[in-house]
Formats: C-alpha cells, sequence, structure tokens
C-alpha cells in the first residue's frame, strides 16, 4: 500500500529521469560540443572579471566588487546545471536521485534568488553615485559593501528552503520522468501523486512577490537614475553616467525579461520546449553573455582587462598600478 503522507517516500520515487533534449545521437553531439564550449567561455569570461577586479587597486571600489561579486555567482550559477546537462548528453539513462534533484533545485533557485538581490545592489550603488554624489563616499564604503554582497548570499540561500521543502513532501509515486534538463518545479509538481494546488499557489505567490519587489526597486532606482542624467548640462557627462548604468540595465532586461516568463506562473500550462527554451536563456546564455556586456562597455573594465593580459603574458603578478 502506497505511503499518503508526503513525509515518507519509502515506496515512492527514489529517483528521477531528466528527460531533457531527446534527439538524435549526432544532433546530442553536437549540442554537447555546443554546451561546452559555452560553460567554459561563461568560465573564462567571469573569471577574468573576477581576477581584474582583484588585481586592479582602481577598481577596489564598491561598483566593481559588486560586478567580482556577480561574476562569482554566475560561475555557480551556470555549474549548478550545465555539467549534470552534459553528462546526460552521454548518458542513456540519465537518472538523478531524489536528494540530488532537490539539491540542484535547492542550490539553482537560491542562486537565481542572490542573484536578484545583486542586482538590486548593483541598482542602488549606482542610484547612490548618480543621485547622491557627496554621500556616496560616506553611506557606500567598501566594508558596507561588502556587507551587502553577504547579505544578498544569506538573503537567496535562505529564501527558498521553503518552496524547496514544500515541494519535497510531495507524495512522488511515478511517472518518474521530468521533461526538462534540470529539476525545475514546474515539472516536478505535476509528477505529484496528487494535485497540489496550495503548494502551487504558494510558489506562484512566492516568485511574483520576489521577480516582482525587486524588479520595481532596481526600475525605480534606474527611473531616478536616468532623471539626475538628463539634468547634467554636459553631453559628455550625461554620456559617461549612461555608459556606466546601460551594461546593468541590459544584464536586468536579460535575466527579468526570461524569469517572468517562467516563474511567476510556473505551472500555466507552457509548452515543454518554451520552457526549455527560456531557462536556456536565462541559465546558460545570459551568464555567457554578462562578462562580455560588462567588459565592452566599460572603459575602465577593458583596460583593466589589457593590463591583466599583459601582466599574465609577460610579467610577474603583481597588483596593478594607476
Amino acid at each position: 500500500m502506497k505511503s499518503q503522507g508526503g513525509n515518507n517516500h519509502s515506496d515512492s520515487v527514489k529517483e528521477f529521469i531528466l528527460l531533457g533534449f531527446p534527439c538524435a545521437w549526432k544532433i546530442q553531439i553536437l549540442l554537447f560540443s555546443l554546451f561546452s564550449v559555452t560553460y567554459v567561455l561563461t568560465l573564462l569570461g567571469n573569471l577574468c572579471i573576477i581576477c581584474a577586479v582583484w588585481w586592479d587597486n582602481r577598481l577596489h571600489t564598491p561598483m566593481y566588487i559588486l560586478l567580482g561579486n556577480f561574476s562569482f555567482l554566475e560561475i555557480w550559477y551556470v555549474t549548478s546545471t550545465v555539467p549534470n546537462m552534459l553528462a546526460n548528453f552521454l548518458s542513456d539513462t540519465n537518472i538523478i536521485s531524489f536528494s540530488g534533484c532537490f539539491l540542484q533545485f535547492y542550490f539553482f533557485f537560491s542562486m537565481g534568488t542572490t542573484e536578484t538581490f545583486l542586482l538590486s545592489a548593483m541598482a542602488f550603488d549606482r542610484y547612490l553615485a548618480i543621485c547622491r554624489p557627496l554621500h556616496y563616499p560616506i553611506i557606500m564604503t567598501v566594508q558596507r559593501c561588502i556587507r551587502i554582497g553577504f547579505c544578498c548570499w544569506l538573503c537567496g540561500f535562505s529564501c527558498f528552503l521553503f518552496p524547496v521543502y514544500l515541494i519535497s513532501q510531495l507524495p512522488f509515486c511515478g511517472p518518474n520522468t521530468i521533461d526538462h534538463f534540470l529539476c525545475d518545479p514546474g515539472p516536478l509538481l505535476k509528477l505529484s501523486c496528487v494535485p497540489a494546488p496550495a503548494t502551487e499557489i504558494t510558489c506562484a505567490i512566492f516568485n511574483s512577490v520576489l521577480i516582482f519587489s525587486t524588479f520595481l526597486f532596481i526600475t525605480s532606482s534606474y527611473t531616478l537614475v536616468i532623471r539626475a542624467v538628463l539634468r547634467v548640462p554636459s553631453a559628455a557627462g550625461r554620456q559617461k553616467a549612461f555608459s556606466t548604468c546601460g551594461s546593468h540595465l541590459a544584464v536586468v532586461s536579460l535575466f527579468y525579461g526570461s524569469i517572468m516568463v517562467m516563474y511567476v506562473s510556473p505551472t500555466a500550462g507552457n509548452p515543454s520546449g518554451i520552457q526549455k527554451i527560456v531557462t536556456l536563456f536565462y541559465s546558460v546564455i545570459t551568464p555567457f553573455f554578462n562578462p562580455l556586456i560588462y567588459s565592452l562597455r566599460n572603459k575602465e573594465m577593458k583596460e583593466a582587462l589589457r593590463k591583466l593580459c599583459r601582466i599574465m603574458r609577460f610579467g610577474p603578478r603583481q597588483p596593478l598600478k594607476n
């Protein structure tokens, strides 16, 4: 007799099958090669930003400390899903254990939540720098910036404990095939043996509050920033102010545009193919483009990366000087 309670999985599903991208073997190899290259380039790009911030004394400011923190997060963000996805391309079973599935669920979405908080912190930093320039050095010290970054990580990894716990307590008695390349809440809820409208609504409300509250904070900050920039009499001053914010706005648009499609209403009936494409966009493609966006649109970062390359090629690893 099957267990009725959510706390006993003794005779229920012990593992899941991640369907991933079912296609011909040659296509699987092509996708494996493509995502492998993307993954490696994502790691290298974000590592370059971290190293540039670390080695260049001019970048030891709150803005770049937050950027380095963000790049560090992106490395772990893609690592929480892409290596397992790559292994599944070469596997015949695509099996993930029950606990492994929910660990991936927890870490992936905790880091996604941390990303929303870090983007909010970066928006607040730009608001202070442009709208409150006289108070900025007093309010946003390096020590306070480090504390803000720590709080973003702490809150991000605390928030998703409750949704993960709720879904993990649902009874799963089969089927156990997840039509996705990662353990996503929508497909997991569909596999529950019994309808779980309360859990589904709770997760949808949680995601909506998290996404829209941080998104509104970011847009409000940049609305004030744009108003302040438009009052700058010098065209060169306006261009410099917009250039420092443009890269951040581009990253915000890419990230929030895709997660709003997916997680405000996670089981709204989106086709699985659309779910996979949208998830790929914000979990793989966006972290790949972020280093390019920040390095190509930021003169200080481009100069620091050039100096870092020269030091690594021709000289000892000494902190970069002004």
